[in-house]
């Protein structure tokens, strides 16, 4: 048992950094269905009205100050669901609090220097850390990697495609949200809007494939751009390649109906193909398939009983509990990094090619 482990003998007790949507309609869902194991303590939110109303649902303590919660000696456990700018100091501050896990929601980090840090504290306090990437917690996903055999090493096209109605219409689904941030009116004339929207669909939604891409990905520092497209009012589709892998990222983000969300990786005599349940939707896990031999041969994992968010949590008990080997910091840098290599990429040509065009029409002028 590590030096930071808890009894099993209790509950451990959850602190949440941010109150929002996906602590709301998420997080708390899934910790209800786990209250022998783990229980919230302690909710803080910058806004004092939304920490009291989301902290009186679960007979919580509630706060706006950061360093109280890490304080509260009945918090085991701390979960950052914060603004992404606030990420990489709460994580240290969490660590340097001496508790016993740590879940920040993606990304962990802004940039290298961010991650070099964390990775650093947390080699230094012995804290382990999950990343709130819920499709590799789930167990749809770990059937299919514990039968997949040679498949990472033949595959040679990677996809991951999403297809969802706005957040908000999920989140009524799953609770009544309190204080939603107001939706804004992007003006998509202007390249910088194009281009954060870029940045933010990929940080903010493709991450939370782009560990799974990678794990068929073994070239995953040499990536080159092919194609991308901004889809309205929210979506992408890029087109990737590394010498020896084709990489396709596609969302949209609209009123359709019926949510999907895929991933396959094919090779060259067997394939897999994952349907991922929606995130606000507590449905279970994914079902994955993986086909051999020109599909004469199929295996059906899933689905099982729960999803990725609650194989998170269930992960961040065991680590807390020092029944579970702490995850490496290697790997979080790792997926980090890919990940903004491929924001960065997708928005230095997305700029190239809006540049390009307004030439173009500069010299049909």
């Amino acid at each position: 048992m590590s030096q930071h482990a808890a009894p099993a003998d209790r509950p451990l007790g959850v602190g949440i950094l941010g109150a929002g949507p996906v602590t709301q309609a998420i997080h708390l869902p899934a910790l209800a269905r786990l209250q022998n194991n783990l229980e919230v303590r302690h909710i803080m939110d910058v806004d004092p009205a939304v920490a009291s109303s989301v902290a009186a649902r679960v007979g919580a303590a509630a706060g706006t100050s950061m360093d109280a919660l890490l304080a509260d000696p009945a918090v085991d456990i701390v979960a950052i669901c914060s603004p992404h700018q606030f990420h990489a100091d709460q994580v240290i501050a969490a660590c340097r609090a001496g508790k016993k896990a740590v879940l920040c929601e993606k990304p962990f980090a802004m940039n290298a220097e961010e991650a070099a840090r964390i990775s650093a504290v947390s080699t230094e306090t012995g804290v382990p850390i999950v990343v709130g990437a819920m499709h590799t917690f789930d167990p749809g996903w770990l059937a299919a990697e514990q039968n997949w055999g040679d498949l990472p090493e033949q595959v040679h096209t990677i996809r991951s495609s999403i297809v969802l109605p706005p957040n908000a219409r999920f989140e009524d689904f799953a609770t009544e949200i309190i204080a939603r941030p107001a939706a804004g009116n992007p003006d998509y004339s202007d390249i910088e809007v194009i281009k954060g929207a870029l940045q933010g669909g990929i940080m903010g939604l493709a991450i939370h494939d782009l560990p799974l891409v990678r794990r068929f990905t073994p070239d995953f520092t040499d990536i080159e751009v092919l194609n991308v497209f901004h889809v309205r009012p929210f979506g992408y589709a890029v087109s990737l390649r590394t010498p020896t892998r084709v990489i396709e990222l596609r969302a949209v983000m609209n009123s359709t109906w019926k949510p999907e969300w895929t991933f396959e990786a094919i090779g060259d005599d067997a394939a897999l193909h994952i349907d991922f349940t929606p995130s606000y939707v507590q449905a279970g896990s994914a079902v994955a398939m993986i086909s051999r031999g020109n599909g004469s041969e199929t295996s059906v994992f899933g689905p099982y009983g729960h999803n990725g968010y609650e194989g998170e949590w269930r992960e961040l008990a065991g680590l807390a509990r020092g029944t579970r080997p702490a995850p490496s910091a290697q790997t979080l840098i790792d997926d980090l990094t890919f990940a903004l290599a491929i924001a960065d990429a997708t928005v230095a040509s997305a700029g190239a090619g809006h540049a390009a065009a307004a030439q173009e029409a500069g010299v049909s002028a």
